[in-house]
């Protein structure tokens, strides 16, 4: 067989020496063409079995479509943390309107007081007629039904744009030692600024008794001229600061020490002071 002839190449300075012709056909012989797939040096992958098909899904999809059986707890996953987004916020926004709501109310009660200054009222006991109580020597289980007309005094003249409306649903009571002896109610009416009122109190009592140990002592500072009473008050009000804005009902619960002279008829009263008590206004009344 004819050796092939193959055009030589214009000689160059540069080129390497040329091979022989056939060196060189066996290295075209050997080298990869378009037509030619490179030969692989690992084995190729098993054919898959009878009725098996391979779906080839893009890297981007699987990542961003869940499965069917998943796409539920996928929703889920994805809403909680705007759920929990709304939820700050709207706890946040509560919380600063609470918070604003208390600092205006604040404000506008600072802004009243400083307006209006008010003040809390006196009270004291002007006079006091007793009944019932002048038959100490009864035996200790006898019961007694004492009946006291007093005249109480209210005092608002502290106040100078402050009114004191007392309404309905009052009680007043009188005591000795722990012992209620007659109770009463406390009439209503309004109570301009910079007035004094005197209005009469009629309390009655019914049952009650006293221990030998009381009746002595009372007995006693009868003779001596000075029996110690307590008089309770406990009464509905409003305040009207000047003209239009008003107040919401409390109540004040006023103590009255007053020590008497005698036990039967027109007594003289002695006050030993009042204590006054209004829990909603206690930065108002002292």
């Amino acid at each position: 067989m004819a050796d092939r002839v193959h055009p030589m190449p214009q000689p160059s300075s540069s080129s390497p020496p040329r091979r022989p012709d056939r060196q060189a056909d066996a290295d075209a012989a050997a080298a990869p063409t378009e037509t030619t797939p490179l030969r692989k040096s690992f084995r190729r992958p098993l054919a898959p079995p009878p009725g098996t098909y391979i779906v080839q899904v893009p890297k981007d999809l699987i990542l961003r479509v869940p499965p069917p059986d998943r796409a539920r707890r996928y929703r889920k996953l994805v809403a909680r943390p705007t759920r929990r987004r709304r939820l700050r916020r709207a706890c946040c926004f509560s919380c600063a309107a609470i918070l604003l709501l208390i600092l205006l109310a604040a404000a506008f009660v600072g802004a009243v007081y400083l307006i209006f200054q008010p003040r809390a009222p006196s009270f004291s006991v002007a006079s006091i007629s007793i009944r019932g109580l002048d038959n100490l020597t009864l035996s200790s289980s006898s019961t007694l039904s004492p009946e006291l007309d007093a005249g109480v005094r209210a005092d608002n003249g502290a106040n100078k744009q402050v009114g004191i409306d007392y309404r309905g649903g009052s009680e007043v009571a009188v005591s000795y030692s722990g012992v209620r002896l007659a109770s009463g109610d406390w009439p209503a009416f309004y109570q301009a600024p910079r007035n004094v009122t005197v209005f009469p109190a009629a309390l009655r009592g019914q049952g009650v008794s006293f221990t030998e140990e009381q009746r002595k002592q009372l007995a006693a500072e009868q003779a001596a001229g000075a029996v110690p009473l307590t008089v309770e008050a406990r009464v509905p009000v409003r305040l009207r600061f000047g003209k239009v804005l008003w107040t919401w009902t409390v109540d004040v619960k006023a103590s009255c020490d007053v020590t008497v002279d005698r036990l039967a008829g027109n007594a003289a009263a002695a006050n030993r002071g009042c204590r006054v008590r209004v829990k909603p206004l206690w930065w108002w009344w002292w």
